[in-house]
């Protein structure tokens, strides 16, 4: 009784467009199919070209960050999964990566083979979805049918080592949780045989295809001036001629030891980008034919020995009492890294994925931070829609190739 409620103020309420007699609001998405998930662009038009552009997010916010807070360290790990759907594998390393620096452990040699085999294989699974989804919010229809071919081999191998094909939760913190069954190097061999089959098929399909470069050339372009205001990263940034990449920068895993180009564009427009993606897909492939060697190579355990954090092998907790004991603690309590803060940054097939994380000691993180690359990749759509055309706008979203379950989180 005698309570007074505030009405909660729409989000656009304060937004003032200068609206003229000849100029009209548009609302593109959020259900638009070509938004690439929840995305709400509010589009000032004059005619046919945008003069103003005003991105909204949140319709897919969960709170992910909150959840890391109230979950302990494991309990966690397959949440990451929810952030890029399109590559949970890289979600999932890039949080290990981070917890495992804040415990300042080691990951064995062979998990280290099969995490980047992962991460690399992801890649490839990620960029052939792009291609085909952008491709087909253009026009070009048989593409999608091409690449998603492609792309379920693909994911016949992630289900053949952890069961599942799109949220994976491969990835464990100090290692991974299998090695690979017998006959899964063998078929990831075929495999890259059939990618390789299929690049030439899509360069053959787009490359020179005058309707494709006449939709794509000269369309989103982004100066390297302006990736640098809006902090963009991966594909994004490289198009604009700049050679950043975090496996280059700030090697992690065993990416200081493979041999492997970063492609670079000069315009930074949709068109370059598209290449740029078609380029990374074959020096993914020959990262993984390295990769390859170096399994038969590689002997030992996959995961750390850390006993105040991380379980024994499965052996010796059913033989040993002091590792049952050690297992049940970690199990029900979670463990309890060191007070202080570490941040993370791994190369996603976005662009820079991180991992804030501040720990006071106890088996829940008092702050964990997530940064994205398509939150900026999202953020600059205001500048890059103004004065495009409304038949471009689709190109360019799809050419940012945002995922918005780690826009909004």
């Amino acid at each position: 009784m005698g309570q007074t409620y505030t009405r909660l103020k729409p989000q656009f309420e304060n937004i003032s467009f200068e609206r003229k007699e000849n100029t009209m609001v548009l609302n593109f998405g959020p259900q638009h199919p070509s938004t690439h998930g929840q995305l709400r662009l509010v589009l000032e038009l004059d005619g046919e070209r945008v003069k103003k552009a005003t991105p909204e997010i949140g319709y897919l916010h969960r709170g992910v960050e909150k959840l890391a807070e109230n979950m302990t360290y494991n309990e966690f790990m397959p949440t990451t999964d929810r952030l890029d759907y399109i590559s949970a594998v890289g979600n999932n390393y890039a949080f290990a990566l981070a917890v495992e620096r804040l415990l300042d452990i080691e990951v064995p040699r062979k998990a280290q083979v099969i995490r980047t085999t992962l991460l690399e294989l992801n890649r490839i699974i990620s960029h052939i979805f792009f291609i085909a989804v952008h491709a087909m919010d253009v026009g070009a229809l048989s593409m999608f049918l091409y690449a998603f071919k492609t792309r379920e081999y693909g994911l016949d191998l992630m289900e053949d080592y952890c069961g599942a094909r799109l949220t994976h939760n491969a990835i464990r913190i100090g290692g991974v949780p299998l090695d690979f069954p017998s006959g899964w190097i063998e078929n990831l061999e075929q495999f890259l045989v059939e990618v390789e089959r299929s690049v030439a098929l899509f360069e053959g399909l787009l490359d020179e295809n005058r309707i494709w470069k006449m939709r794509l050339e000269g369309v989103g372009t982004v100066t390297q001036e302006r990736a640098k205001s809006w902090g963009l990263s991966g594909i994004m940034l490289r198009a604009t001629g700049i050679a950043y990449d975090i496996r280059k920068e700030e090697p992690y895993e065993l990416y200081g030891e493979l041999d492997f180009d970063v492609p670079i564009g000069h315009n930074g427009d949709s068109y370059e980008r598209y290449r740029l993606y078609m380029l990374e897909i074959a020096e993914s492939i020959k990262i993984l034919k390295q990769l390859i060697c170096l399994y038969a190579q590689s002997s030992g355990e996959i995961m750390a020995r850390a006993p105040e954090y991380i379980s024994a092998p499965k052996e010796e907790i059913m033989t040993q009492n002091y590792s049952l004991m050690q297992h049940f603690v970690l199990v029900t309590q979670g463990m309890r890294p060191p007070k202080g803060e570490v941040y993370a940054p791994t190369e996603s097939p976005r662009g820079e994925l991180g991992f804030f994380i501040h720990s006071l000691g106890e088996p829940y993180p008092q702050r964990v931070k997530i940064k994205t690359p398509s939150f900026a990749h999202t953020a600059i759509l205001q500048e890059m829609l103004e004065g495009v055309y409304i038949a471009d706008i689709v190109t360019i979203v799809g050419s940012c190739n945002a995922i918005f379950g780690e826009v909004d989180r």
